[in-house]
C-alpha cells in the first residue's frame, strides 16, 4: 500500500508542475496531463520495491523538477513578439544556446 501512496504522490507532484508551468495554455495543459497519465500507466504493473519501481518514481521525482525549474512558458506579447517571465524557481538555472555547429549536426 505504501509504494502505491508515493506512486500516486509523484503522479501528483508532476500535474502540479505541468499545471504551475503552463498555467493560462489550455492545449498545454490538456496534452500534458494526458502524457503523464500515459507514462504513470505504463509502469502500473511493476512489482512495488523493484528496481524498475524504483527508478520509474525517480524519474517522476526528476520530471516533476525539470518542469518546475527548467521550463518557461512563453505568451505572445500584442507587438507580435514572445515574452518570458521567469520566476523564482528557474533563479540560477543556465540557458544554453546552441552554436550553428551543434545545430548542423541535427538536421
Amino acid at each position: 500500500m505504501a509504494a502505491a501512496a508515493e506512486g500516486l504522490a509523484a503522479y501528483r507532484a508532476v500535474l502540479r508542475a505541468a499545471r504551475r508551468t503552463f498555467s493560462g495554455d489550455q492545449l498545454m495543459l490538456t496534452e500534458s496531463a494526458v502524457e503523464i497519465r500515459r507514462r504513470f500507466e505504463e509502469q502500473r504493473g511493476l512489482a512495488p520495491g523493484s528496481e524498475d519501481a524504483v527508478r520509474a518514481l525517480s524519474d517522476a521525482h526528476e520530471a516533476a523538477h525539470f518542469i518546475t525549474n527548467m521550463i518557461v512558458q512563453a505568451q505572445r506579447a500584442p507587438s507580435g513578439s514572445f515574452v518570458v517571465k521567469p520566476e523564482k524557481a528557474h533563479a540560477g538555472a543556465t540557458l544554453e544556446i546552441p552554436s550553428e555547429e551543434i545545430l548542423s549536426t541535427l538536421k
